[in-house]
């Protein structure tokens, strides 16, 4: 069995890539729209790529000449994040490259023929890397506790070496503001720490730069995005189908907080961004034994301000 399976669009003459485009327009979910909805879906695509541009310009994201591997799991989040990046593409004022990769963990039942196809059709550059994660996570994991943890590391671990081995210089996340949030939360409550997801990250052996352009993004308008664009959604059996999990009792309390504090999540996310290490407690981010000596210097300098003054 190959280790990735991989399509170049490249390959694609232009008749044959200009009839795929002219039966994908007319196939598309789009098309049954009537006007009034057709103008909702432009509102909320406009929102989503005003706020992934935000959030690259923000945080320097995407350069010149960058190959960005986008991570398409077969969620919500992930579809809508290589989309949004295909349209933000034709008018960036940068050049970039996207490719897509999945990787295939080997879960049972897990339909493999779904992203070759719909990626084919949209004449993506793709990989399928196929790694058997799943059978480690179920023989690692001892009964009654979650996976998360595991899979994740190993998710993590064969996502990052193949994007060296393609040449990647950016790997793209499909975390939005919700999964930022919900980490500060578990974090906090069950780690003991104070952080978040980081829009831009510098993995720990410094090889891979990740981003997450949907940072700045709403889950429920990437929910309504994925449902008009009828995304071939893939449930993943490992993960959802835990009870109990962590994730999922802190996504109910923000939920709940939002419904009877309607914008009390947007402010929150602002605080994530507005940090004051000053008033925190973290000995190694900001001087606290110096701040007697920080108000000697503050005292001196008053003082020779003061003279300067009188003698004038």
């Amino acid at each position: 069995m190959q280790d990735a399976v991989i399509f170049d669009p490249t390959t694609v003459d232009d008749d044959t890539r200009q009839q795929r485009d002219e039966v994908s327009e007319a196939s598309s979910p789009l098309a049954a729209l009537d006007a009034k909805q057709r103008r909702e879906f432009n509102k909320l695509q406009k929102r989503l790529r005003r706020q992934v541009g935000n959030a690259i310009i923000d945080y320097g994201m995407i350069h010149e000449g960058d190959r960005v591997m986008v991570c398409l799991s077969g969620g919500k989040d992930s579809y809508t994040l290589l989309e949004i990046l295909r349209n933000l593409q034709r008018n960036a004022p940068v050049n970039f490259s996207l490719v897509a990769v999945n990787l295939d963990q080997k879960q049972p039942g897990f339909p493999e023929h779904v992203l070759p196809e719909y990626l084919e059709g949209l004449g993506v550059e793709y990989y399928i890397l196929e790694r058997d994660t799943y059978s480690v996570v179920k023989e690692k994991t001892p009964e009654g506790k979650t996976t998360c943890a595991l899979c994740s590391r190993l998710r993590r671990g064969s996502l990052y070496g193949f994007a060296e081995e393609i040449g990647a210089t950016k790997v793209a996340l499909g975390h939005h503001r919700e999964d930022i949030l919900e980490t500060l939360f578990l974090n906090m409550f069950y780690g003991g720490s104070l952080k978040a997801m980081p829009p831009k990250l510098l993995s720990d052996d410094g090889k891979n730069i990740v981003i997450r352009p949907l940072a700045y993004c709403r889950e429920a308008d990437i929910a309504e995005f994925a449902r008009l664009m009828e995304f071939p959604i893939i449930p993943c059996n490992l993960c959802g189908s835990q009870p109990n999990l962590q994730r999922q009792v802190v996504k109910e309390m923000l939920a709940e907080w939002e419904r009877k504090h309607p914008g009390r999540l947007e402010t929150m996310f602002k605080a994530v961004t507005n940090v004051a290490p000053s008033q925190l407690a973290d000995r190694e981010l900001f001087d606290f034994a110096g701040l007697e000596a920080k108000q000697a210097r503050m005292q001196e300098r008053r003082i020779d301000a003061l003279n300067v003054s009188n003698d004038g």
